[in-house]
């Protein structure tokens, strides 16, 4: 009959425990129990407090300051002012006529950018999706706009925009409008000089909406296409009551972020300017947009409260506009819950 003992250790060295013994358990050193519940506790919340860090000094402390100084008299070249402002650079908003003509020049280029860039993105994704010579070139094609530094491709089409020299006028010259006698001044209303920047925009985003409706029409399911082609849809009709439904989502994103970039804009509006650096979107702010007169408002006059002010009222707007368009999007796409 074998003993279940253990062996007897050397002299001078102590007994090793067996595995699965309680008593060896039991005499496992308490540093690794702490160790242990240490890394099923805390050891989740050390890993993601980085980016709450990072989130806290960069985003959230700011937007608390700025909401701070929009309540302030913070003028830098006036210092005597009262310290508190309360709300008057909110109420002097409403009788600001460059705030107003800066608003209605954000929402004229923003929906000559923003609905046919969705609209085109979405006829690129449907050509990009069908079986295509050197299908990967031209993926990769129409995301070149969008790897093109912003300033650069904008100094370009400010000079494919010129009067006199623009390659613009040259095309519209050969059928028969405008022309080197009465060339179009794009710099000179602002209806043409909303669809010059709108232009600008276009060109940058319809390839990277393209792409992001690609990836989503990716994962719909060739057999649907093929039975509504049998019940005679055509390419439009599929793309409208299938293929739209069925990426929703992903049409709801882009239109939230087509939203937020368009009431934004400033890079396009500003270099758009022969005289950028005063940021007043042309002679009489044909084309000055709101992010435009934050920047003049607060590092041109020096006004960083009433900057404040503007900078706050265009978040509340971003935020009514995003979520309007999220609901006409989700109705008009004929999705559902």
């Amino acid at each position: 009959m074998s003993s279940t003992r253990a062996a007897p250790a050397p002299p001078g060295r102590p007994a090793r425990p067996r595995r699965g013994d309680p008593a060896a358990t039991a005499r496992r050193p308490a540093w690794r129990d702490r160790l242990h519940r240490f890394d099923l506790r805390a050891m989740p919340y050390l890993m993601i407090a980085p980016f709450f860090l990072l989130f806290g000094v960069f985003g959230l402390f700011p937007l608390v300051f700025n909401g701070v100084v929009a309540l302030r008299n913070y003028q830098l070249d006036d210092p005597t002012l009262p310290y508190w402002a309360g709300f008057a650079n909110f109420r002097r908003l409403g009788g600001d006529e460059d705030f107003w003509n800066a608003l209605s020049n954000t929402f004229g280029i923003f929906l000559l950018s923003t609905v046919p860039q969705l609209l085109l993105a979405l006829v690129v994704a449907a050509l990009l999706n069908r079986r295509l010579r050197a299908q990967t070139w031209w993926r990769v094609g129409v995301l070149l706009p969008y790897v093109t530094p912003i300033v650069a491709s904008t100094m370009v089409f400010s000079v494919f925009f010129s009067r006199d020299f623009g390659i613009a006028n040259w095309v519209l010259g050969l059928f028969g409008i405008g022309g080197a006698d009465d060339p179009i001044d794009w710099r000179a209303d602002k209806p043409h000089a909303w669809f010059a920047i709108a232009t600008m925009v276009n060109w940058k985003w319809i390839g990277y909406n393209a792409l992001l409706y690609l990836a989503a029409m990716q994962s719909i399911p060739r057999d649907v296409y093929e039975a509504s082609a049998l019940d005679g849809a055509g390419p439009w009709r599929q793309l409208w009551r299938i293929t739209v439904p069925m990426i929703q989502p992903v049409v709801v994103f882009t239109v939230v972020l087509s939203t937020i970039g368009g009431l934004q804009l400033f890079t396009e509006p500003m270099l758009f300017d022969l005289n950028a650096q005063a940021a007043t979107g042309g002679p009489d702010g044909e084309w000055q947009t709101i992010a435009q007169l934050i920047y003049k408002v607060g590092w041109k006059d020096l006004d960083l409260g009433y900057a404040a002010a503007m900078s706050w009222a265009l978040f509340l707007i971003i935020l009514l506009v995003a979520g309007i368009n999220t609901l006409l999007t989700r109705r008009l796409s004929g999705g559902h819950r």
